[in-house]
């Protein structure tokens, strides 16, 4: 999972809130930091969608966050299926390969406003 068009704040909001249900590769201490101010940064970590901790609740950012989902089919429904348990989720672009795809949401706060 990649984010980006977000503060770091939203950033840590959006893997905090998927932190729950799923484990991740990021220590639950770790925050994301800014490599660089004032440019562009892309935040990314891995979740394990196999086995959930907990199920998702609402979550609350300060603005879009743009995420990028890529992996196996089932994975990246099933991570899109969570966000929209949390978030309003809106699709921005697909793209499907034999085994994996990539999807492109804009998450907000606010209830779901479409199903997959």
């Amino acid at each position: 999972m990649t984010l980006t068009g977000c503060s770091r704040e939203d950033a840590d909001t959006v893997f905090r809130a998927l932190g729950r249900t799923y484990t991740s590769d990021r220590a639950a201490h770790e925050t994301p930091q800014y490599i660089s101010e004032g440019h562009a940064t892309v935040w990314t970590t891995t979740f394990d969608v196999s086995h959930p901790l907990a199920g998702p609740e609402p979550v609350t950012l300060a603005a879009p966050v743009t995420v990028e989902l890529q992996g196996g089919y089932w994975a990246v429904d099933r991570m899109t299926e969570t966000l929209n348990a949390s978030f309003a989720v809106r699709k921005e672009g697909t793209a499907a390969g034999d085994q994996e795809k990539d999807v492109q949401l804009r998450i907000t706060s606010g209830i779901p406003t479409e199903r997959f």
